[in-house]
């Protein structure tokens, strides 16, 4: 149980505490652009079984692969692509807390 609440509070938490810090004027536009990050797990769509609650999407699934991982790093540089590139990390991170409470 644990695990879930850390795994979707990060999902859901983060980018909101991001877009409230960092971005006051914007905050629902920030915090919607950074939700959209989730539409990187439909790559689950690819696996078999789609669920498995013992495996670990970092690096499995090819949204969640290492290449496509640097790509987001690299997407959080400039500034138009910087709020996609959060919610990008933000679901990588929340994933990867995942990882480490299995």
């Amino acid at each position: 149980m644990t695990q879930v609440l850390v795994h979707y509070g990060l999902h859901v938490l983060l980018p909101l505490f991001i877009a409230l810090k960092f971005y006051p004027k914007k905050v629902i536009m920030a915090y919607a652009i950074m939700i959209a990050g989730m539409l990187i797990d439909l790559d689950h769509l690819l696996a078999t079984p789609i669920f498995d609650p013992n495996r670990c999407s970092i690096n499995f699934h090819p949204l969640h692969s290492y290449w496509a991982i640097a790509i987001y790093i690299l997407l959080l540089f400039p500034k138009q692509t910087r709020l996609i590139g959060l919610g990008l990390v933000c679901h990588i991170i929340a994933d990867t807390a995942d990882c480490l409470l299995m």
